[in-house]
């Protein structure tokens, strides 16, 4: 077991952005993936903690990615956000990946809200589009919850919904009234930091993946085990090797992100004014 993600550990790091933030009492947490921080700048009574000044938070490495963790109001909804990641690709074990979210459990958020930057695997799917995960595959070769179970958290968590039905119904209706497309679709998680080879992508076509990337799976898993309710939305940043021939690059990620920002930043900001309706609460 990796001691330094225990649930002592996320207490100590809650309390440090509690000296920061005490006035705030987050309800949601949100992780923003590659490109997709501009989101923190519309979150209103700001309060940015750099991942330096948090016990257990590495500094971050790589491009499109902020490195703080932000609390404050959203859509009416008070808030904090994850303004990037620490991805296994980088060496991190996969509870250091996910720690983010114990620690937003500790500051007393009930609801995640995770994003992605992904590769479009289903022909149904163009870059630029937004997919609501109604799923996904953990073939990361590991898993967070490994070694002894932590205090507070389920043994062996349900992850039949993982993506939780009532806050899907919601992204869903959400889009429509904003008349924003909203693609649904299984995510693959896959270790990287290697894009995926065409044969790859073609097993994964098989094995049931819409899209694929390099996230999100770990901090799910433990979100589960700690009672969170999910939501998530991947940004199809580019076709998956294979599907079109053309070569990958993290620019055309983060380009592609820049592009789609807007749409992506009125659905999460509108999706959190409808979260707080009496019905959302009860659903578990």
């Amino acid at each position: 077991m990796t001691d330094e993600y225990t649930t002592e550990a996320a207490i100590k790091a809650a309390k440090a952005i509690r000296k920061r933030a005490a006035s705030q009492q987050p309800a949601f947490g949100i992780i923003l993936g590659s490109g997709l921080g501009g989101l923190s700048k519309s979150i209103a009574s700001a309060v940015r903690v750099p991942f330096g000044e948090i016990p257990g938070f590495p500094e971050v490495t790589v491009a499109g990615h902020e490195g703080a963790v932000i609390v404050g109001s959203l859509g009416g909804r008070e808030v904090v956000a994850l303004s990037g990641r620490f991805h296994m690709y980088e060496g991190h074990p996969a509870a250091l990946a996910a720690f983010p979210v114990r620690v937003f459990h500790a500051l007393g958020a009930h609801d995640l809200f995770v994003s992605n930057a992904a590769g479009g695997i289903s022909p149904k799917l163009a870059v630029g589009d937004l997919m609501m995960i109604s799923d996904h595959l953990n073939l990361m070769g590991t898993n967070p919850l490994l070694g002894q179970a932590r205090e507070g958290e389920i043994r062996f968590p349900d992850m039949t919904d993982a993506y939780n039905p009532g806050l899907r119904w919601l992204l869903r209706t959400t889009a429509e009234a904003l008349g924003i497309k909203l693609r649904e679709g299984v995510y693959a998680g896959l270790l990287g930091p290697s894009y995926e080879t065409p044969s790859e992508v073609k097993m994964l076509r098989l094995l049931g993946a819409d899209a694929v990337g390099m996230s999100t799976v770990p901090e799910v898993i433990v979100a589960r085990a700690l009672g969170m309710r999910v939501a998530g939305v991947s940004v199809i940043t580019n076709a998956a090797a294979g599907v079109t021939g053309a070569a990958l690059s993290h620019a055309e990620v983060l380009e592609t992100t820049t592009r789609v920002s807007a749409a992506f930043e009125s659905l999460v900001t509108e999706f959190l004014v409808r979260s707080g309706a009496p019905q959302l609460s009860a659903i578990r």
